[in-house]
């Protein structure tokens, strides 16, 4: 047995999220990524003496939404505190934040995971607080660079409970809470730029003790990837330390993605202590179940309600419910085109195979489609009711409905020769005529190949170019043979 199986790996995540409001968390600047730098910037964010904060109520509003997609529980008087540390780009001296009063306490998060089994987390509180500016080492060989843009702009703080166990765990439940905020619109849950950050806290012990390891922070992961590689590396240099009889530094690690390892940026014991005391410029904030109910009644269906209604009332399979649901977009594409044709099935492969196909060919987003979903269900109803092939749609079809988005299906598929056979006897007289031409194939058949039949059916949707009725063929064919 490897070494490391002696060991239970307790992880915890700490998201920041930060939110899609239009102005700040405390002023009426402007919350945008790709200004130009220090130009988001006011008296207010810059923390000159005199100026106050106002709370921004829509941020107040996404993080009840958060909280009761989440089940947490709301609090009703909500204050908020300074935390006090030094760094340039921290212009006020501190951040304003909630302390001891989170807005949302408890609740969960549940997953799937690879294997199928359902990871819950559960987390501890999600508070609200305002981001720091941002310093840039990489412009200026000589000098650190502060872009105060970012200064003041709206975050939703996410504490889960140390119940994670793994990397690939962590990757799920980071996965999820970027599915949920994306659906809630509260944040695009791009980690590339900033707006979904994560830091882990990772500890290692021996399987069967209820005593935590000494914990480790890791900061400063840009990836969902990266931070199940981090923690994956983590984990075994712990396991190592713990092997070779060395201590564990308790500490504050960054990942270097290049190489694939983690690397101490500071310890604990020396950190500044953050001297939390209350904010004494902005009053409470008192959440009533009347204006929590409010936000719920104009709240999207979620991620885990489109799947239970998927894979129970429309039969899709789990497979192909998490593969709508994992993109909002294409989710709400799907739901309205299930307005238009009752054949769930029919309209999940399309999106997932010729929609998503075309999208990926031509680097597009389902956003920048320019074709109802009520024309898909027009091709569906089509092939539904014989008039089309199945591949005809496919590879014809399709491709001139998007090029010609506003024209109806069935007068299209009449101008391009698309609309099956289905008369019989016509249809018969080509199956006479291909079995006449195949006489010694005929024979063979009878004598005990019957695996011709689908040579026979081909040749009978050649002679009728493609526009022969696949299963009335078949059956005709069949029949003849049999004769």
């Amino acid at each position: 047995m490897s070494v490391y199986n002696k060991y239970e790996t307790v992880i915890g995540l700490e998201c920041h999220v930060q939110l899609l409001t239009k102005t700040k968390m405390y002023s009426s600047d402007l919350a945008e990524y790709g200004a130009m730098p220090n130009t988001n910037v006011s008296v207010v964010t810059l923390g000159h003496p005199g100026t106050l904060p106002v709370v921004n109520k829509s941020a107040i509003e996404y993080a009840v939404k958060l909280g009761i997609a989440t089940n947490s529980t709301i609090r009703y008087e909500n204050q908020f505190a300074r935390k006090n540390y030094f760094y340039a780009d921290l212009p006020k001296g501190y951040q304003i934040t909630q302390d001891k009063t989170p807005i949302c306490n408890g609740g969960y998060i549940s997953t799937k995971l690879k294997d199928g089994s359902e990871l819950r987390v559960n987390l501890t509180r999600i508070h609200m607080e305002e981001d720091a500016g941002k310093s840039m080492h990489d412009i200026d060989p000589f000098n650190t660079l502060i872009d105060l843009n970012r200064a003041g702009t709206p975050l939703l703080e996410i504490v889960t409970e140390p119940d994670i166990r793994s990397g690939e765990e962590a990757y799920a439940y980071l996965t999820e809470v970027r599915k949920l905020v994306r659906y809630l619109d509260i944040c695009d849950g791009n980690m590339e730029e900033g707006s979904l950050r994560c830091d882990a806290n990772i500890s290692v012990r021996l399987k069967g003790t209820s005593t935590f390891g000494k914990k480790v922070e890791v900061k400063n992961m840009n990836s969902f990837r990266n931070v199940q590689r981090a923690i994956d590396f983590e984990i075994k240099r712990q396991i190592d330390l713990i092997e070779a009889g060395e201590p564990i530094a308790v500490e504050t690690r960054s990942f270097n993605a290049e190489e694939g390892y983690t690397f101490s940026l500071r310890s604990k014991e020396s950190a500044n202590d953050y001297r939390y005391f209350p904010e004494p410029d902005l009053q409470p904030v008192f959440i009533t179940q009347e204006y929590i109910a409010d936000v719920k009644s104009k709240m999207p269906i979620l991620p885990n309600q489109l799947f239970e209604r998927y894979t129970k009332e429309f039969k899709l399979s789990e497979y192909d419910a998490n593969q709508i649901i994992d993109q909002k977009e294409i989710a709400f594409y799907y739901n309205k085109l299930i307005t238009h044709t009752s054949n769930y099935k029919s309209a999940a492969n399309w999106l997932l195979v010729n929609i998503k196909s075309y999208l990926n060919e031509r680097a597009l987003t389902i956003q920048e489609l320019n074709f109802e979903p009520k024309k898909i269900a027009e091709i569906i109803a089509l092939i539904d009711s014989g008039k089309v092939s199945n591949s005809a749609a496919s590879q014809k079809l399709f491709p001139e409905m998007v090029n010609q988005p506003n024209r109806i299906a069935e007068v299209l598929a009449i101008e391009l020769d698309l609309i099956q056979n289905s008369n019989s006897d016509e249809l018969q007289s080509i199956i006479d005529n291909v079995l006449l031409k195949n006489a010694a194939k005929v024979q063979e058949y009878k004598n005990g190949k019957v695996g011709l039949l689908g040579m026979f059916v081909g040749e009978v949707m050649k002679e009728s170019k493609g526009k022969a009725d696949p299963k009335l063929a078949n059956q005709l064919v069949k029949q003849s043979l049999e004769k």
